[in-house]
């Protein structure tokens, strides 16, 4: 019961993405293609709103649901965050979904987008799997 809230606001978020058309197969690949301004239309609105929220939570010192300080950790560059951008973009652009829009498109009854699904938990299985050997 107490989880139904992130249930909901999931679904909601959902039916958003759906009805915003940033789950369409052909959307995404048309962003790729540099065919058309729907999608980065949505990241140049997600950027600032998305921005504007870390300003207001580090300038009001606003607290998690459950009343703990919210961390925003300092990340360093790593050369491995290239090339996992690369892997992802490459995923993204062949498979016409990124986590996100994955649950949305099942939802909407894309049942191919079941193979992205699959091979997204295998990637993040063999990612598990291969990380201690892997830099830092």
């Amino acid at each position: 019961m107490k989880n139904l809230k992130y249930l909901l606001i999931g679904t909601f978020f959902g039916f958003v993405l759906t009805k915003g058309e940033a789950i369409s197969w052909y959307r995404i690949q048309e962003m790729f293609r540099f065919e058309s301004f729907h999608m980065f239309g949505i990241f140049m609105t997600a950027v600032p709103v998305g921005a504007l929220s870390l300003w207001i939570i580090r300038k009001f010192k606003i607290k998690s649901a459950d009343g703990s300080n919210i961390e925003m950790p300092r990340k360093p560059y790593h050369h491995g965050i290239v090339i996992g951008s690369l892997l992802f973009g490459f995923g993204w652009a062949l498979t016409g979904a990124c986590p996100g829009p994955i649950y949305a498109q099942l939802g909407s009854g894309v049942l191919v987008t079941i193979a992205t699904l699959l091979a997204a938990l295998a990637g993040t299985w063999t990612y598990g799997l291969l990380q201690k050997y892997l830099p830092d």
